[in-house]
C-alpha cells in the first residue's frame, strides 16, 4: 500500500473513537482515492482489523464459516440499493462486524450485524468501541430466530451465510418484516429462492452480487 494511502487510514483510525468518524461523503472520498486492489487491506487499517479470528464450536451445521466480503462488493451493494443516511443495515451473519462498520461510514446509515459465533461477536463489540459510534450495533444469535424481529431494517445482506432450509426460514420472516414496510435484500455469492414478494432490482455490475426490492406495499 502506498504510504501516503497508509497515513491516511492511520489518521482516520485515530480519529475515530476520540472525534468520530469522517462524513461519510469524506470517508467515501478517502477510500476512492485508494486502488481498488489496496481497499481491503486499506479498510482493515482504518478498522484495527489485524486478523481474523478461527470460527468456533457455535457455528452450526450447514453455516458457512466467517470470510469478510471484500470491499468492491460493498460498494456496488451500497450504491445498487441506493443505501443512506435514514437506513438501516442488517448484517445476517455478521462476523466481526467489518461490513456493518463499512457501511455505515460510507454512507451514515445505521447498522446492526447479526452473529451467532460469541468470539466474532466479542471482536464486533470491540469495533463498536472503537468506532464511538451508538449507530452501529452487534447482535449475538441464530440469525434464522432474529432477523425477523429486527422490524426497523430496510437493508437486509446476506454474504452467503447459509442456504437450504435456513435460508428459506430467513425469507418467510422477511417477507412479514416486507408487509410492513418497503425493504431492499441484497445478497453476494448466494442466489436466492424465487420469492413472489422480491423483484430483483440489479446486480450492481457484478455477476456475485443481487439486489432485490419488496413488492408488498
Amino acid at each position: 500500500m502506498d504510504p501516503v494511502h497508509r497515513a491516511r487510514a492511520e489518521s482516520i483510525r485515530a480519529r475515530l473513537s476520540a472525534n468520530g468518524p469522517p462524513t461519510p461523503a469524506a470517508f467515501r472520498a478517502a477510500l476512492l482515492e485508494v486502488p481498488p486492489v489496496d481497499r481491503d487491506a486499506w479498510l482493515d487499517l482504518v478498522l484495527a482489523l489485524d486478523e481474523i479470528p478461527d470460527d468456533g464450536p457455535a457455528l452450526p451445521r450447514g453455516c458457512v464459516p466467517y470470510l469478510p466480503c471484500a470491499v468492491e462488493a460493498l460498494l456496488r451493494l451500497v450504491d445498487a440499493a441506493e443505501v443512506g443516511a435514514s437506513d438501516v443495515f442488517v448484517d445476517v451473519g455478521a462476523g466481526v462486524g467489518r461490513a456493518a462498520a463499512f457501511v455505515h461510514l460510507v454512507t451514515g446509515a445505521a447498522a446492526i450485524g447479526i452473529e451467532i459465533q460469541p468470539a466474532l461477536v466479542d471482536h464486533s463489540r470491540r469495533l463498536e468501541a472503537r468506532l464511538g459510534e451508538v449507530r452501529v450495533a452487534p447482535v449475538e444469535g441464530d440469525a434464522t430466530a432474529l432477523t425477523g424481529f429486527i422490524m426497523i431494517g430496510s437493508v437486509f445482506f446476506l454474504y452467503c451465510p447459509f442456504g437450504g432450509a435456513r435460508l428459506e426460514r430467513v425469507l418467510d420472516d422477511l417477507e412479514e418484516i416486507a408487509r410492513t414496510r418497503t425493504i431492499r435484500v441484497c445478497s453476494v455469492d448466494l442466489p436466492l429462492p424465487s420469492r413472489p414478494w422480491l423483484r430483483r432490482l440489479s446486480s450492481g455490475g457484478a455477476r456475485e452480487l443481487d439486489v432485490y426490492r419488496s413488492t408488498l406495499r
